[in-house]
């Protein structure tokens, strides 16, 4: 992963950006990663760990609507997420993640390994499901690692 890590920072660094994130399931695993890189602080603005429902729709706006019509297991909350860490933390870019991890936790049509990915860059929003195989450890750090490939297509124009 550290070699993911390397390539945002380099890739941030070049276009002159910032990023952050927005983390549920994962709990600061993806910023640990980034800060692990020399050089990082020149585009990592921070993150938000949002495990709580209350954080999400406190510290990061999410609206309340959204956590009731469609959980806090979504795309719809992902998104949300990824927009209200750009406007917290004042960053050009940002991908959120929230999911279940397991062993418990599982939701209607939402199996344990349930991954949602949110992402804002200069006003584009968007958002994609993954389901992982494997135990929580396993989960979370796949998760780790599709996020930082996807702030890698981001950097690269791809999303």
């Amino acid at each position: 992963m550290s070699e993911l890590a390397e390539r945002v920072v380099k890739l941030f660094t070049e276009k002159g950006e910032t990023f952050g994130f927005a983390e549920s399931l994962t709990g600061g695993m993806i910023s640990s990663e980034i800060v692990g890189v020399p050089g990082a602080s020149a585009v990592f603005s921070g993150s938000v760990v949002s495990y709580t429902n209350e954080v999400k729709m406190n510290v990061l706006g999410v609206p309340s609507e959204v956590i009731d019509e469609y959980t806090e297991v979504s795309s719809e909350c992902a998104e949300a997420m990824a927009e209200g860490v750009c406007n917290v933390i004042g960053c050009d870019c940002s991908v959120a993640v929230t999911g279940i991890a397991g062993p418990t936790g599982e939701l209607p049509g939402k199996p344990v390994g349930t991954v949602y990915f949110g992402y804002h860059c200069n006003g584009k929003n968007g958002s994609f499901r993954r389901v992982f195989e494997g135990d929580r450890e396993n989960i979370r750090k796949q998760t780790v690692s599709c996020a930082l490939e996807t702030l890698i297509s981001i950097a690269e124009g791809k999303n």
